[in-house]
């Protein structure tokens, strides 16, 4: 009998895990930057961790390749981000070099995974058979303005 393939679920994906490494780093983070810091890089941060962690949930949960590509792009851009914000925090001496590199480097391997993780979709392709080589996109909702007779 063969052996079935476990098939992967988003919370086996290295990158997402790495991703939520960095989150968890992240809120840290925020936590020991100064008052000053509250509506800025705190709050910086901590969007972009997060926003780096939705982003590949939802990827994962779209069928077509360019569509999963789409949101994998912009995890890696909120993830870059967050290397920003760790270096503006050394910058800032918030932390110190050590500090900083350990968390560049967390991030950084999450980012190598996510790359990975893109290279992977673009080369499997799903979706492109049934779609094409054309983004799928969600209909434009319709808005109507009814005026106000009051």
């Amino acid at each position: 009998m063969m052996e079935e393939q476990k098939q992967k679920t988003l919370e086996t994906l290295e990158c997402y895990q790495l991703a939520r490494q960095v989150l968890k780093e992240a809120y840290a983070l925020a936590k020991q930057l100064p008052n000053l810091e509250k509506y800025n890089l705190c709050d910086q941060i901590r969007r972009a961790a997060t926003s780096g962690v939705l982003n590949i949930a939802e990827g994962y949960g779209r069928y077509h390749y360019l569509d999963r590509i789409r949101f994998l792009y912009n995890a890696r851009g909120s993830l870059t981000e967050v290397l920003g914000a760790i270096e503006a925090s050394e910058t800032l001496e918030y932390i110190d070099r050590s500090e900083c590199e350990r968390l560049q480097e967390l991030v950084n391997s999450a980012l190598r995974s996510l790359n990975g993780f893109i290279r992977h979709i673009r080369k499997t392709q799903r979706g492109q058979r049934e779609f094409g080589n054309r983004v799928v996109q969600e209909d434009i909702p319709a808005y109507v303005i009814v005026a106000d007779n009051n």
